[in-house]
């Protein structure tokens, strides 16, 4: 079964997907959101590729080194074995800064034996729009195009030049490089410098993956998850990207193909409370200043994303020459869903904002605009809460009153009353409590049917949605509330699907949804062990887990019947949702957390 059988690799300024045998097939630079170099992922034939060549005979295992995003593909035929190590170099600096560069590197290990290897070496730069040209240099192969722009890719390798843009035979006598990066190299690069680069990097990851607590189950799973989460953020800004892609379909041959790296303030803010409960506070802080940064009138409305570099203008265009993963087309580059409005993303951000003050009290910097943008947030969901909206799910059809958004208008409010206390700001408290409770009782009195006894996707609707099962973790209702209870059971009788759930069932602008969200499944997960159904929830838990590839990791969406990963990949949402079950199921069972390191 074909399957998103990749492992990323990445630093904070990009990332590229490497398939289980070892090949490149996504990759753009110097960013995550530049044109591609790599994008075999969205068109065999076109898009380029990095490929590692080996006989029929050798088989390959790939992993990832233990608590790093270093990637090691292992090829084995009897003795004659050798691994390449692949990653994005990131390190401490002597200013205390990080160094990460626009590039890869491939580190070819020797092992044993009398190994050979060829490569494919096939860049396609500015999504492979134009032809790109090798040219060998003294120290490097240049790769050019001119199609749309002027753009450059530099190969520095230990091997022979003319063998590897011929793609021969070379033997592996000892440890070698390959070093692809977007600038020239003023200080040429040594098999010495590349094996310091992969150490600094390896002890960069390892020291990461230290601060993040140790629970009693799942620990390879969480600490897997969070270095995911962690290659999704953007150090330059402290932005949260969806995903690493651009459209792979939810669905094979379908439309529902969406570009996912860009900020989108509900995913990236459920990510940094995530982030924050596993106690890595320089990412929670870098993101509140990109909201901070973005919000600078205390009346302006807050898009539902933002380009990684605080761009609001993320046009949508489709690359009609690139044919689409398994033909699944358009590819689209920008998203058009920026314009649209969705009255959730002030509950979300102000939750974010009040777990920060939380558990960083003492280490928050900017209170003052925080405090600013409390008062701006309530100002905006007091004028705006009774409108209808696009919803979580991005309808592009008409505005309804959408539950969850209604929901998340209530936790603005329940944060905002919070946020006030701690800051002991008790002037609006009164005509802030009287809004929280209006809202309250609003969504009580139009989200709850009682044909079908459950809270619905939307006022006077009879459809179901997965979304509803937030109104307990956000606070809003008690898990053994009995209208919650009788939810979670009709969503299950309706939304599941042996074992993984639908978003909703009703028709949308595309049609019938005919794959598994994955967050879906991991909020019913969730909601089940919180009504008391612990047994059940961690043996679907489980199951879940064997649906991820090789490497652990997610995407945005599973096919009901085939259980192959859809959608862009990896995905935030799945790997924050992933971690918030496994800490229920390690944590809440016995009460307390390990507050062991990993060191």
């Amino acid at each position: 079964m074909d399957n998103l059988n990749y492992g990323i690799i990445g630093n904070c300024r990009s990332a590229a997907l490497i398939s289980k045998e070892g090949s490149i097939d996504w990759c753009c630079l110097p960013q995550f959101d530049s044109a591609s170099v790599f994008a075999k992922l969205l068109d065999e034939k076109k898009g380029g590729s990095f490929e590692i060549l080996t006989d029929t005979n050798y088989s390959i295992t790939q992993e990832y080194h233990q608590n790093t995003a270093i990637l090691i593909t292992r090829f084995a035929n009897g003795e004659n074995i050798f691994e390449v190590h692949d990653f994005m170099p990131r390190h401490h600096k002597m200013n205390g800064k990080y160094k990460a560069q626009p590039e890869i590197i491939r580190y070819i290990k020797y092992v044993s034996g009398t190994p050979k290897l060829r490569v494919n070496y096939d860049p396609k730069l500015e999504y492979a729009s134009g032809q790109t040209k090798h040219y060998i240099k003294k120290d490097f192969i240049a790769s050019l195009t001119h199609k749309l722009k002027y753009d450059t890719l530099f190969l520095y390798t230990s091997f022979s030049k003319e063998h590897v843009l011929e793609g021969k035979e070379m033997p592996i006598t000892e440890d070698g490089y390959f070093l692809v990066g977007y600038n020239e190299k003023i200080l040429m690069p040594t098999i010495d410098k590349m094996a310091l680069e992969l150490e600094r990097t390896k002890v960069y990851w390892l020291d990461w993956s230290a601060k993040t607590p140790e629970y009693k189950k799942f620990k390879t799973e969480i600490i897997r998850s969070a270095i995911t989460l962690k290659m999704l953020t953007y150090d330059k800004t402290g932005a949260v990207l969806a995903a690493a892609t651009t459209s792979l379909p939810e669905t094979i041959g379908e439309v529902r193909n969406w570009d996912y790296r860009f900020c989108w303030i509900r995913d990236a803010s459920m990510v940094i409370k995530v982030v924050s409960e596993l106690g890595h506070k320089n990412s929670a802080k870098r993101y509140l200043q990109f909201i901070i940064d973005l919000m600078p009138d205390k009346d302006e409305k807050l898009q539902i994303m933002y380009g990684i570099n605080k761009e609001k203008k993320l046009t949508e265009i489709a690359l009609e020459h690139l044919e689409g993963y398994k033909g699944s087309k358009p590819v689209r580059v920008g998203n058009a869903a920026y314009m649209q409005k969705q009255n959730d993303i002030y509950g979300i951000l102000m939750d974010v904002i009040y777990e920060q003050l939380r558990n960083f009290s003492n280490d928050i910097e900017n209170v003052e605009e925080l405090w600013s943008i409390t008062k701006g947030i309530v100002w905006i969901v007091g004028k705006h809460w009774e409108e209808p909206d696009k919803g979580i799910w991005e309808f592009r059809g008409e505005d309804r009153h959408f539950t969850f958004s209604k929901v998340l208008c209530w936790v603005a409010m329940d944060r905002a009353i919070k946020v006030a206390k701690m800051f002991g700001k008790t002037r609006k408290l009164e005509r802030w409590t009287a809004l929280e409770q209006k809202i309250k009782d609003d969504i009580h009195k139009n989200a709850w049917n009682n044909d079908i006894n459950a809270f619905v996707q939307s006022y006077g609707s009879r459809h179901l949605d997965a979304s509803v099962l937030l109104m307990e973790p956000y606070g809003f209702i008690h898990a053994r509330d009995p209208k919650y209870v009788s939810t979670v059971k009709a969503i299950e009788d309706g939304l599941s699907n042996d074992g993984l759930l639908y978003r909703y069932k009703n028709e949308d602008d595309f049609g019938l949804p005919s794959s598994s969200f994955t967050i879906c499944t991991f909020w019913f997960i969730n909601a089940l062990f919180k009504i008391g159904e612990e047994e059940k929830a961690l043996e679907q838990f489980e199951r879940l887990l064997g649906y991820s590839n090789h490497l652990g990791l997610f995407s945005e969406d599973i096919d009901f019947k085939t259980k192959r990963l859809l959608g862009n990949f990896p995905q935030a949402y799945s790997h924050l949702a992933l971690i918030e079950c496994a800490i229920n199921f390690s944590t809440k069972q016995k009460g307390e957390r390990i507050l062991e390191s990993i060191k």
